[in-house]
């Protein structure tokens, strides 16, 4: 899939998505999806992308994937400059804490991604980069 294409698709989804509480477009390939909304490094503004997610607890995980692309995408690069972004599962939306899953961290969710979603076993044949694993951490809330 090109990636303007990509980006179409993605943008159609996020509208379905926010516009039915998740009603439309919360699971995709017999997984669950969340919108992620980081802030863009370069322009400073929110871009939300619907991704496919797993739990751990409170805790959202998802994959940088991009298809088996070799470069990371976009949404990950964004987290790595700020790791403050929100998620939105069907109707609840929550502040996060981003970080990249270490070595150790790794090895233990890459069975479970590829439980999740075989697909992503095509998506590391294509490329030589390591699929991130990203923890999505909730953020305490300041109440005022």
């Amino acid at each position: 899939m090109h990636d303007r294409t990509a980006k179409h698709l993605s943008a159609l989804h996020r509208v379905f998505y926010r516009s039915t509480r998740g009603a439309v477009g919360r699971r995709l390939v017999d997984t669950d999806i969340c919108l992620v909304t980081p802030t863009g490094r370069r322009s400073g503004k929110p871009h939300t992308v619907p991704l496919l997610y797993l739990r751990d607890g409170d805790r959202i995980v998802v994959i940088a994937s991009w298809g088996g692309r070799d470069e990371h995408p976009q949404w990950y690069l964004n987290l790595l400059a700020d790791p403050n972004a929100s998620v939105q599962v069907l109707g609840d939306r929550w502040s996060v804490s981003a970080r990249t899953a270490d070595a150790e961290e790794r090895a233990t969710w890459w069975p479970k991604v590829l439980a999740a979603y075989d697909g992503y076993a095509e998506y590391e044949s294509r490329t030589e980069r390591e699929i991130p694993v990203v923890f999505l951490d909730p953020r305490p809330t300041v109440d005022g």
